[in-house]
């Protein structure tokens, strides 16, 4: 018997812009995702993956946190299945496999809690059944399963163009503090927020190929990888993008509000939502000026079911902390 255990960093969106989709027009994805141009950042927050092998031909998925399915609907599940299907032989050799989720990243939060976690297992089944697989065959598997996941492969800072599964490695950003805000009871379908942008702002799309890659590729070029390459905390702060937030702070007025309160804090250097929400986020240039916004935050808002997180950004995805 052996196992791996390995860290499963959370994301959040540095900018989010929504540059074309399948609706029409020369450009068409056949699989129905918006064509986005993303900054993605890897942050403390994380879940712990402990993959084990098992004589049983089967595989099993525990999980300490009960809104979080452990069947077929789960994507760490699916990315054990996978691997299956993949390495067949692998399979036969080394057996069934073991997943215990330790989750300490919100659920349904726009951090990619379930991406990570699917990236977690890809990487230690790797590791459990001596494949040998480079990262970049690991991030074309995660690619399969769902767009976030080749980034929590990565991790770091990266532009993400495509449906979000095209990699552009940035320098990585460490030790820019965060704050998190996320109602517990709150959750943002993500194709109601895709869907409800294209009919508020379709006519926007780009529509033909050229332009669309064109576009795609201007973000390289933007202020906020200027920022980013710079190291610039505040500059970074005050080039903060997300497309959604047009459609999502309307509908949610919590949202709305709990952003507002961030926005009105004292040495906040910038605050969003992160991807289609509900988690609003805010940055800071200390880990001091993060904690003393943590408590006013939750002087202002005086709901028990605001759950606030104080992290940090990261260089790393996922991680291996321990093997037996």
């Amino acid at each position: 018997m052996r196992s791996y255990s390995l860290i499963a960093p959370a994301k959040i969106n540095l900018y989010l812009e929504i540059i074309g989709d399948a609706s029409g027009g020369l450009r068409q994805r056949p699989d129905g995702y918006h064509e986005l141009a993303m900054i993605l950042q890897s942050i403390r927050l994380a879940d712990q993956i402990d993959v084990r092998s098992i004589s049983t031909d089967n595989i099993r998925v525990h999980c300490n946190h009960p809104q979080v399915p452990t069947d077929k609907t789960n994507l760490a599940y699916r990315a054990a299945e996978l691997m299956v299907r993949q390495f067949p032989e692998a399979f036969a050799k080394y057996g069934g496999v073991e997943i215990n989720v330790n989750k300490q990243i919100p659920v349904a939060a726009g951090l990619a809690g379930g991406s990570t976690n699917a990236a977690a297992v890809l990487v230690g089944i790797d590791l459990l059944w001596k494949l040998g697989l480079t990262q970049s065959e690991l991030e074309e598997l995660g690619g399969t399963l769902g767009s976030d996941v080749p980034f929590c492969v990565a991790g770091g800072t990266a532009i993400a163009t495509g449906r979000g599964e095209q990699l552009s490695p940035l320098p990585s950003l460490d030790k820019i503090y965060i704050v998190l805000g996320k109602y517990r009871s709150l959750e943002v379908s993500t194709p109601w927020a895709y869907k409800t942008y294209r009919e508020q702002f379709g006519n926007s799309y780009i529509r033909d190929t050229d332009n669309l890659a064109a576009r795609a590729n201007a973000v390289h070029s933007g202020a906020i990888v200027k920022a980013i390459v710079d190291k610039d905390a505040r500059e970074i702060a005050q080039k903060l993008h997300n497309d959604l937030e047009r459609v999502v702070l309307p509908a949610y007025p919590q949202v709305l509000q709990m952003r507002e309160v961030f926005a009105n804090q004292e040495g906040v250097l910038g605050t969003m939502m992160s991807g289609s929400g509900p988690t609003v986020f805010a940055l800071f240039e200390s880990q001091q000026q993060a904690e003393e916004v943590k408590l006013q935050v939750r002087k202002a808002i005086l709901d028990e079911d605001l759950e606030l997180f104080v992290t940090r950004t990261i260089t790393h995805g996922i991680k291996v902390v321990s093997s037996v």
